[in-house]
C-alpha cells in the first residue's frame, strides 16, 4: 500500500529481456533496500529481486508491460518512487495500491499564477470512479480532482499542480500528448462492487 506522495524521482538505467518480462535497473538514491519489498514505480507496484546501493532490480511481467506505459519506458528517464506504506507513518495523500487501472493522455497544459492547469484525458471505462473533489492517482502521484467533463469518447480530468509537485515529480516533465498511469480511488472500486452485488430490498 502507497500514499501517492513521490519520495523520489529515480532513474531507468537499463532493459533486458528476462524471460517472457522484462528486466528493469533503477538508479535509487535510498541506500539498501530489502529484496521482495514493494516500490511503487510511476505508480505501478513493483517487486524488487535485487538490489545494491544505488540500484534496484525488478521483472515486469508482459501483462504489466501492455496494460501500462511501462513498455513505453527508455533508458535515462526519470521515474517517481515511493516505498511502501510503513504502518504507524502518516497518510498525507490517499490509499494507492500500486495496481494501474489503465493509461491516460495529457491534453493540455496552462500555467494559471504559480500553478499548472492539467487537462488529463481518461478513458471511458474509468470516468465513472472520477469524481470532482475526488482523488486520482497519476504516474504514483495522488492528486485531487479540480473538475471532470463527461464527452463522448472520453472523459476529460483537470487538475491543478502545485509549483512544489512539479518540481519534485515527473507531473513537471510531461507534455500534451504524454501518457501516463491511472489508478482510480480505492474507495470508488469497492463502493461499486458492493453495490453491484447487494441484495434488493424486499
Amino acid at each position: 500500500m502507497f500514499t501517492g506522495l513521490v519520495e523520489r524521482m529515480g532513474r531507468l538505467v537499463s532493459i533486458e529481456p528476462q524471460g517472457a518480462g522484462t528486466r528493469l535497473s533503477i538508479e535509487h538514491g535510498y541506500g539498501p533496500l530489502d529484496l521482495g519489498e514493494s516500490i511503487s514505480v510511476n505508480g505501478a507496484c513493483l517487486t524488487v529481486v535485487a538490489a545494491d546501493e544505488s540500484r534496484f532490480y525488478v521483472d515486469v511481467s508482459p501483462e504489466t508491460l501492455d496494460k501500462t506505459t511501462l513498455g513505453a519506458w527508455q533508458v535515462g528517464q526519470a521515474l517517481n518512487l515511493e516505498r511502501a506504506l510503513a504502518f504507524g507513518a502518516r497518510l498525507g495523500g490517499h490509499l494507492v495500491t500500486g495496481h494501474v487501472d489503465g493509461t491516460g493522455e495529457i491534453e493540455s497544459l496552462a500555467p494559471e499564477g504559480e500553478m499548472t492547469r492539467v487537462g488529463l484525458v481518461v478513458p471511458q471505462a474509468l470516468a465513472r470512479y472520477v469524481a470532482r473533489k475526488g482523488s486520482i492517482c497519476v504516474d504514483g502521484v495522488s492528486l485531487t480532482v479540480n473538475d471532470v467533463a463527461d464527452r463522448t469518447a472520453h472523459t476529460r480530468v483537470d487538475l491543478f499542480i502545485i509549483p512544489h509537485t512539479l518540481r519534485e515529480t515527473t507531473l513537471g516533465l510531461v507534455r500534451v500528448g504524454s501518457r501516463v498511469n491511472l489508478e482510480i480511488d480505492l474507495i470508488a472500486r469497492y463502493t461499486e462492487r458492493l453495490l453491484a452485488s447487494a441484495s434488493p430490498l424486499r
